[in-house]
């Protein structure tokens, strides 16, 4: 597999020619269009990428090592098809909204101001996490380990505490309905 340090790849537009099949370390991606690419069996290891379009890509045996996203377009993606193998992701800014991390381990993960509606944590280890001003419009969350994970400035989420693991999790007292919405009661 090919190899590539330290490079800027910046403003490409991988629909009409495919990123090359390699092995990324310390690399930058810039405002490029990876829109429904398939980055299968590719590594990643301590990447940024910035103002880029991921949406739709295709992630199977993938490996994000240290990978940051920052302002990206990642809709739909399925993050469970990535290699487990020192999976580390962070996210600032990012539209991830229908996108899949189905029993990941995603343990002091960071999401900053990122869209998440209709996405799927179901079965997934977020125990330290912080998901901070994340809107979490109509995701799931199901069997989910919150365990000290920090959701006080996150909004819009519905976890039921029977059906996920939130002991010494961190919510504002504004997410309290999010916690109690099973129940039907006002809360005022």
């Amino acid at each position: 597999m090919e190899q590539f340090y330290d490079q800027l790849f910046e403003k490409n537009d991988y629909r009409t020619a495919p990123l090359k099949p390699a092995e990324y370390e310390n690399c930058s991606f810039k405002n490029c269009d990876l829109l429904e690419a398939d980055l299968s069996g590719f590594r990643f290891i301590d990447c940024h990428f910035s103002n880029c379009n991921l949406s739709l890509a295709k992630f199977r045996k993938t490996a994000f090592q240290d990978v940051k996203f920052k302002d990206c377009k990642m809709l739909g993606l399925r993050f469970e098809h990535c290699d487990p193998f020192n999976l580390s992701l962070g996210f600032d800014t990012c539209q991830l909204n229908h996108s899949s991390f189905f029993r990941l381990k995603l343990k002091k993960t960071h999401f900053k101001n990122c869209q998440l509606h209709e996405s799927d944590f179901t079965d997934c280890d977020l125990s330290g996490a912080l998901l901070e001003n994340c809107d979490l419009a109509r995701s799931t969350f199901e069997n989910t380990n919150l365990e000290k994970a920090d959701l006080r400035s996150a909004y819009n989420y519905v976890i039921d505490p029977e059906l996920n693991r939130i002991k010494k999790a961190q919510f504002s007292l504004q997410g309290i309905p999010g916690l109690l919405i099973k129940y039907d009661i006002t809360i005022e």
